[in-house]
């Protein structure tokens, strides 16, 4: 795979994962519960890391990482969008919302994943990878506990 290619990759990833990071911290600021505000705090603690380590490794091969998230078109807009959706939403909506938001992620990741990537590149991405499904499998997890509440 060509440098460009894996760089506009990454670039997809970074854009993800800053919408991630968007995403859990507005899910933070919808509920009250302390425990899982802490929960979406550190999750968006960990795409805040994950996004220096895409930078640093875009920034390695020579690209410019994006600064924003997703703009719109081929890419889904769940995590951006999340802010005007889970207004005034129970615990149950806002973690359906965010579940939502990691499956975009995790379609982003897989995708990538799938790519004929550098090993030092995959090994990043599989990595990152396994982070997201922890995160939406946490986030599910909390959603099921919540309908029987």
């Amino acid at each position: 795979m060509e440098k460009h290619q894996v760089i506009v990759t990454l670039n997809k990833l970074l854009e993800t994962t800053k919408d991630g990071e968007h995403g859990f911290r507005t899910c933070a600021g919808a509920v009250t519960k302390p425990d899982l505000k802490t929960i979406f705090e550190n999750a968006a603690r960990r795409c805040d890391e994950g996004a220096a380590e895409l930078q640093a490794k875009i920034r390695s091969l020579g690209g410019e990482p994006t600064t924003s998230g997703t703009s719109g078109g081929a890419l889904h807009r769940a995590w951006t969008n999340i802010k005007s959706s889970i207004t005034g939403m129970d615990e149950y909506a806002v973690l359906t919302e965010c579940e939502r938001g990691e499956d975009v992620a995790k379609s982003a990741y897989e995708a990538a994943l799938n790519e004929d990537l550098p090993t030092d590149v995959k090994t990043i991405v599989h990595r990152q990878y396994e982070g997201v499904k922890a995160n939406h499998d946490r986030i599910r997890n909390l959603r099921n506990q919540a309908t029987h509440l």
